[in-house]
């Protein structure tokens, strides 16, 4: 997949093009779902497929106070964009600048000069230009002037009926339900962040930890102890991760990313790695004191290897 980070990125050979647009936070079901149609349609018409985003939520700049958490950060997007397969992905820097376009000036500027767009993928809610004015009818009166063909692709829904949104999936973490989160999103949830020194008090009681720095990309989940895996240097460990002020210590103030890899001992120390989380084990507590502490780590651990299929200790 190639990365367009402005306009000026595009070649100007590129395209003619079929193009979807959205905030693609999470790259979710109802994303892949998109991407797919988006890269189906460019085959069927031997055309490019370029996805168009944005490095931050509109929200951001024109409602802050009402603008959610991301899932990911702009890279963790791109990333998954990348696995979903599209010829190419435009971000936008989405500044006053962007935020000000009429509905024309943005078809113009971005979908019919640069990109050539023959065919325009959209969700039925799409909105655009200043202040939202520009709706799926304004959008298909402005193909019909450029030349182009909206496709209205219709919603992902779960079994139960509800629409699979960016905003489901950031409820579900909020109260550690992961798992469910995963089904929606196609994956399990990641962050991503760097491995600082801690307190070593896991180490102390037989499980030494990769602690995460305070600024990680994507949303952390509810506090709690979870079965996930850690991706360091581009292998994927199991592993036992903890996300709390672990109450049973005293003077831990801020929350805190631990995570435990299973099996495995390394130094990993100031670099990058991702945990992705697979089931919520159980919620963080106070225990009487180190020792119980322990031993229900052990227990958490037994649990964790359960879940994801790695064998017993060999003591066991």
């Amino acid at each position: 997949m190639r990365i367009f980070t402005s306009l000026s990125d595009v070649p100007a050979d590129f395209g003619p093009s079929v193009v979807t647009i959205g905030k693609f936070d999470g790259v979710h079901e109802g994303h892949r779902a998109m991407v797919h149609r988006l890269r189906t349609t460019a085959a069927a018409h031997k055309l490019a497929s370029i996805v168009v985003t944005f490095d931050r939520n509109p929200l951001s700049l024109l409602r802050p106070e009402v603008c959610p958490e991301p899932l990911v950060s702009t890279e963790q997007k791109l990333d998954l964009l990348a696995a979903t397969d599209p010829d190419a992905t435009l971000v936008l820097t989405f500044d006053r600048s962007l935020a000000e376009e009429t509905p024309e000036e943005f078809v113009r500027t971005v979908l019919v000069e640069p990109l050539r767009a023959a065919v325009v993928l959209v969700g039925a809610d799409f909105r655009f230009g200043a202040k939202g004015a520009g709706s799926v009818e304004t959008l298909i009166e402005l193909g019909a002037t450029h030349g182009f063909e909206v496709l209205v692709v219709d919603d992902v829904t779960a079994v139960d009926g509800r629409r699979v949104s960016s905003s489901w999936i950031r409820e579900l973490l909020s109260e550690g339900r992961v798992a469910e989160a995963a089904r929606l999103l196609g994956a399990p949830h990641t962050i991503r962040g760097t491995v600082v020194h801690g307190h070593q008090r896991g180490r102390q009681l037989g499980y030494p930890t990769a602690n995460l720095s305070r600024e990680v990309d994507g949303f952390v989940p509810a506090d709690g102890v979870y079965a996930a895996w850690l991706t360091a240097r581009d292998i994927r460990y199991p592993a036992a991760v903890s996300i709390g002020n672990n109450p049973t210590f005293e003077g831990i103030v801020d929350r805190q990313i631990e995570a435990h890899a299973i099996d495995a001992a390394f130094d990993i120390y100031d670099e990058v790695v991702d945990v992705s989380f697979v089931e919520y084990i159980r919620g963080m507590r106070k225990f009487p004191g180190p020792d119980e502490l322990a031993v229900q780590m052990g227990a958490d651990e037994d649990q964790i290897r359960t879940i994801l299929g790695v064998p017993p200790k060999a003591h066991q």
